[in-house]
């Protein structure tokens, strides 16, 4: 709906839109990075074990060179030396390969992270549509990374010739040395000229990975009614969530409602509040409020507790106290102890006499409400 409504993408992408992409595989990355991290490794690696491998070439060719009439004529023998020119070929090179898997691997680290996903290698069918391959090819994307590879090409090319031109005479020279002098020099010459190129692709990694970062970002920009959309599917329709915490509100007041009949005492304004408290006189807690509200609910409590004859008492500055000060299921406040000590031991000595068939007690008619509790 979003995409039809012609609007720009102008928000950054949500954290459900980013997570959602890495799902689909689409994470930045930079072929450029890839190369010149392979390339730098595999010059430090020439560096440190060039002397190593020089060895193990040295020792492959004089095994395999300094044959005998007699062996080379054996017909059993080609297949036992092929198997001792790969052994050795393989001890050579083994240790470059393991550092180069491993540094192809942490690569990604640098850029976007790790990430595997099976959605990747799913069947689009989309993907066979020429018109969508052809966007693909001559769209922004296409058009950049066409002008990469010239730039890429041309400059790789220039820096290579060069080195061609510089290193040409050495090249040359190399057939008068000994085996193992053209082979140091050869190694020398191949670690100038990698370092040479990884400088070069510096420059290049320089500007794509800005690039990638910046354009992976662009793609999954969203337009301000995706924003609301995700926004809705996430938290909810509002008219719905209203519903669902109308009805929590009201299950809350019908428990509220049946803790009336246990209360003690119905303090009241005596028609704007009503406050319902409980105490337990062996327990060593504080009053605690059960039950409050106003108005309408507040006659509801009153109603309520006179059908199961709790004590409503007149106390309207304590009532507003309680009210405003107290939630539900909580003790009243310290500051209150007094005032609300005089409304239950008028309480209490009501219940007294209605047993023993006393007089009642007058209800207390100077509660007093400390000034930091008054609304």
């Amino acid at each position: 709906m979003a995409e039809d409504s012609g609007q720009d993408k102008t928000e950054d992408p949500t954290g459900k839109r980013l997570s959602e992409s890495r799902k689909k595989g689409q994470v930045p990355r930079s072929k450029e990075l890839n190369t010149f991290v392979t390339m730098i490794v595999s010059a430090v690696l020439f560096f440190y074990m060039g002397q190593y491998m020089v060895k193990g070439l040295l020792k492959m060719m004089k095994h395999q060179f300094e044959l005998s009439r007699e062996v080379i004529f054996d017909p059993a023998t080609p297949v036992m030396y092929l198997k001792l020119a790969l052994s050795e070929g393989y001890s050579v090179i083994w240790p470059l390969m393991v550092i180069l898997i491993i540094a192809d691997l942490l690569t990604p680290m640098l850029m976007g992270g790790w990430n595997f996903t099976t959605e990747a290698f799913e069947p689009k069918f989309s993907k066979l549509n020429p018109l969508e391959g052809l966007k693909r090819i001559f769209g922004i994307r296409g058009v950049v990374e066409l002008i990469k590879a010239i730039i890429k090409v041309v400059l790789i090319g220039f820096v290579a010739w060069n080195l061609f031109q510089v290193y040409f005479d050495d090249f040359m020279g190399l057939s008068r040395l000994n085996v193992q002098q053209a082979l140091s020099r050869a190694g020398d010459i191949i670690i100038m000229s990698l370092l040479v190129l990884c400088a070069t692709l510096l420059l290049l990694v320089m500007i794509d990975v800005p690039y990638q970062l910046w354009n992976h970002q662009r793609e999954l920009k969203m337009t301000k009614q995706e924003v609301r959309d995700e926004s809705k599917e996430s938290e909810g329709n509002p008219e719905m969530k209203g519903k669902i915490r109308q009805m929590q509100m009201q299950a809350s007041q019908r428990r509220m409602m049946e803790a009336v009949p246990t209360a003690d005492v119905i303090v009241t304004n005596p028609t704007h509040f009503a406050v319902a408290l409980k105490y337990d006189p062996n327990g060593s807690g504080a009053p605690v409020l059960v039950a409050k509200g106003t108005d309408l609910v507040a006659a509801q409590i009153r109603n309520l507790a006179m059908a199961n004859r709790v004590t409503l008492v007149a106390a309207p500055s304590l009532a507003r106290a309680l009210y405003y000060s107290t939630e539900i299921n909580h003790e009243i406040p310290r500051g209150l102890f007094l005032a609300v000590a005089q409304v239950l031991a008028y309480v209490f000595q009501l219940r007294a006499a209605v047993q023993n068939g006393w007089g009642k007690p007058r209800p207390p008619s100077d509660v007093q409400v400390p000034d930091e509790f008054r609304q």
